[in-house]
């Protein structure tokens, strides 16, 4: 007797869903494609935080290369200086 209960008695969770796939049919196709389409870009772009640590390695990079130079050439004209 409980069982028969505890069958028809259904969970706030799977009424909600079924209200959003009743309401999902109401869209029409072409407003479903643009949705999906959206979305997909949105996944498949790259994003803002990605952009910027490229930018940011690129810099280190030539930072290092700069400061390589300059510590090499700085090097060689301390040395000049000293034998003058």
């Amino acid at each position: 007797m409980g069982k028969k209960d505890a069958s028809s008695v259904k969970l706030p969770v799977d009424q909600h869903r079924k209200q959003i796939g009743k309401q999902d049919y109401k869209k029409t196709k072409p407003a479903l494609r643009a949705t999906r389409l959206k979305a997909e870009a949105k996944r498949s772009a790259p994003g803002i935080r990605d952009i910027l640590l490229i930018i940011v390695a690129v810099l280190l990079f030539l930072l290092g290369v700069y400061a390589f130079f300059y510590l090499n050439l700085s090097t060689e004209l301390d040395l000049d200086v000293d034998m003058d």
